[in-house]
């Protein structure tokens, strides 16, 4: 292991060589090739303190208690078992999504990885998380050629919260590009668009699952994917994602 870890110095070391670390948002050099200046970092707007324990939603400081939850949340409870974001969507955290997702910056998925794990509590059993991307239809796979939400889920494995089942869920229904379409028009779109691939429902059941997403706005997607997994017989699905969307209609 000591061999591999000296390599893999000496390797770095190189790429920085040709390559020098530049942050992704700004492009001003730093220390490390997925790194973000000061200036940038200070940019991304965490989640606030406090919010919904259920939903995240920030909620008023007057109402917080120890496990609070929303109203919206206390009367009608979501499906799954809580949502850990790593950030608020706004500008610079569009930007870095944009970058990694379409301008293939993949390195940029362990930094994203470890910004969620340290909003996500570690799970209650012993053996971990399954961890399940959210999937792409096989068309929009293939024109991409990577699942972003796979490769985060990847990473969140190798920080130790559990074991990843990429291909829990199959996309096996084309659905419109959902930005720009209100919350009503997400759903309808994404009905009966997901489901739990028939080999991998021994894999699923009885499990608590991590539903791993870039971005969540609406919640359609991840409600559709959440609905599959409990018609599985997950026992619980958590939802984490790098960037959370607040103020959807």
């Amino acid at each position: 292991m000591r061999i591999y870890s000296r390599l893999s110095e000496i390797l770095s070391a190189l790429v920085d060589l040709v390559y020098p670390p530049r942050c992704s948002l700004c492009g001003v050099a730093v220390a490390a090739q997925t790194g973000l200046c000061s200036s940038c970092w200070a940019r991304l707007e965490l989640p606030g303190v406090p919010f919904c324990q259920r939903c995240w939603v920030p909620i008023q400081v007057a109402l917080a208690q120890h496990d609070s939850q929303c109203a919206k949340c206390l009367s009608a409870p979501p499906a799954h078992a809580g949502i850990a974001a790593a950030t608020r969507y706004n500008a610079a955290s569009r930007s870095l999504v944009l970058q990694f997702k379409n301008g293939r910056k993949l390195a940029l998925s362990r930094t994203m990885a470890r910004m969620i794990s340290s909003q996500l509590p570690r799970p209650a059993n012993n053996e971990g998380y399954t961890i399940v991307p959210v999937p792409l239809h096989w068309r929009r796979l293939w024109h991409r050629g990577f699942n972003q939400s796979a490769i985060l889920a990847r990473d969140l494995a190798s920080l130790g919260y559990g074991r990843t089942l990429i291909d829990a869920l199959d996309r096996h229904k084309a659905t419109p590009t959902l930005g720009g379409l209100g919350k009503a028009r997400r759903k309808v779109a994404l009905s009966g668009a997901i489901r739990a691939r028939p080999g991998r429902v021994s894999e699923i059941r009885g499990k608590d699952i991590l539903l791993v997403d870039d971005v969540v706005t609406s919640g359609a997607t991840s409600d559709a994917c959440i609905l599959a997994l409990k018609d599985a017989g997950a026992r619980s699905v958590t939802l984490a994602c790098f960037a959370r969307v607040y103020a959807e209609k």
